[in-house]
């Protein structure tokens, strides 16, 4: 018997470009310059985007900003709410409500988040592209001059764009952490010496690090290898969700165009209307080929389709080669919007959107517990028997509150305290002493109820605790 024969292997040429199929490596993606109503119409909604990110921090709602995560302090406030720490369970509400949100967004509308919303794409693509696109011209400009030597007009070049890559990254670094330690903070904290405050100023580092390195470097691959979302839309879509798809039917088989067949409005006899130009591969930033079908690298971006369009334009042949469409609707199909796994989505997502709203709207604005006191159950002084407790109060609301202690009636059991009035401020909480005592004779276990009552609008709430003695 023969030796079998090794054949080389030879790697599929329906890769992305930002790959090599020579050894896989990674090749660094040149977008081109592309214009066209979804190009622009995302130019806008990233500066929308952008705008209400930064006057997050910094627009009040009463007191204090619209958004503000005060982690050291506990102290949360988001659109005018203030929450605590013992109002995290909520985020259980909020994090399956983006997921189920996400999961119906996605098989409705495809990947519409990852190419217009994702804060990876609005500044990479809003900002930092923009900036080297300013200083390092267009694609083939960048392209000769990263192959070629190194000259005065290359240094210049990249260390002004690494230098204005490095001053973005420093303010993106600081507006999200003045959402941690509000605006006025950052500022006075910029003002003084690193060392006096050596935390900030080390996540103030870690984050403009991390966003140079992501954004000058990195790049696309955060999409394509590290999101869970780029691997997870998959089982999201269907073939009535809507994507970016390449009409098969309409521009296969490609062939060059030619003047006269250009003038006519119409591809060659026996050709499809693509003229195999690689414009939609060129402008796109994960680099793949959207005529090779549905794939997860695409992010739904819409540049592949404004490139197109303007070439199709200037073929004077129909635009939508590329186009929004499900792959029922490139068929030529009838596209389905409402399906069983929308109801599904939908109905996860009203149920929790309704759990969320009982839970909310039923928070107390103040919380209250009853704690034992560390050590002996209970002391034993002649014919009294004492137990010891604190009571612990948090003001919940933004605003300072007088709350009112309302001893039970009890024949047998005698409750002292050390004030019945307590005022908070917002978000800050008290403990009070509470001594409770009865006769030897009648000191058996048994529950009590301590009535609390915010003065400002009569809100009450009971907190039960128990008295422990010998008998029983």
């Amino acid at each position: 018997m023969s030796a079998p024969r090794h054949l080389p292997i030879v790697p599929s040429q329906e890769v992305q470009s930002s790959i090599d199929p020579a050894d896989g490596h990674r090749n660094f993606v040149y977008t081109a310059d592309v214009h066209g109503r979804f190009t622009r119409w995302r130019r806008v909604v990233f500066a929308l985007l952008i705008a209400v990110w930064i006057a997050a921090p910094l627009v009040k709602v009463g007191q204090h900003p619209l958004v503000f995560l005060d982690v050291e302090h506990r102290k949360f406030f988001l659109f005018g709410a203030s929450f605590n720490a013992q109002d995290v369970w909520l985020m259980f509400f909020v994090l399956t409500g983006i997921a189920f949100s996400l999961a119906a967004l996605t098989a409705v509308l495809g990947r519409v988040w990852c190419g217009w919303m994702c804060p990876q794409t609005v500044f990479l693509d809003g900002v930092f592209r923009p900036i080297e696109r300013f200083i390092e011209g267009p694609r083939e400009k960048r392209m000769r001059r990263d192959k070629g030597p190194m000259t005065l007009d290359k240094a210049w070049r990249k260390v002004a764009k690494h230098t204005a890559y490095f001053v973005a990254a420093f303010l993106v670094a600081h507006v999200v952490l003045s959402f941690f330690v509000s605006l006025p903070g950052v500022i006075k904290m910029v003002a003084h010496k690193p060392g006096d405050h050596p935390e900030a100023f080390g996540w103030a580092a870690a984050l403009t690090l991390l966003a140079y390195g992501n954004f000058a470097f990195f790049r696309e691959q955060l999409c394509v290898i590290v999101c869970p979302y780029g691997r997870l839309q998959a089982s999201f879509v269907d073939p009535d969700s809507l994507v970016i798809g390449y009409d098969n039917r309409r521009g296969e088989p490609r062939g060059k165009a030619t003047g006269g067949a250009a003038a006519r409005g119409h591809s060659d006899a026996g050709k499809g209307d693509c003229v195999d130009c690689n414009r939609c591969v060129v402008v796109c930033p994960t680099g793949i080929d959207i005529r090779n079908g549905l794939q997860l690298d695409c992010i739904g971006c819409a540049a592949c389709i404004d490139a197109c369009d303007d070439i199709m334009t200037k073929l004077d042949r129909p635009t939508g080669l590329v186009r929004y469409d499900s792959e029922r609707g490139l068929k030529g199909e009838e596209r389905r919007i409402l399906r069983p796994r929308l109801y599904v989505y939908m109905a996860l997502l009203l149920a929790g959107v309704t759990a969320f709203s009982i839970a909310l709207f039923s928070r107390k604005s103040f919380e209250a517990n009853i704690l034992r006191s560390q050590g002996a159950a209970f002391v034993t002084e002649g014919e009294t028997v004492r137990d010891v407790f604190t009571i612990h109060l948090v003001n919940k609301r933004d605003s300072a509150g007088q709350f009112v202690l309302e001893m039970p009636t009890d024949d047998d059991l005698t409750f002292s305290v050390a004030t019945k009035t307590i005022d908070l401020d917002s978000l800050h909480d008290a403990r009070v002493g509470l001594v409770v005592s009865a006769p030897k004779s009648h000191a058996k276990d048994r529950p009590f109820t301590i009535s609390i009552r915010r003065v400002d609008d009569g809100e009450v709430k009971r907190v039960e605790g128990r008295f422990v003695g010998p008998g029983r």
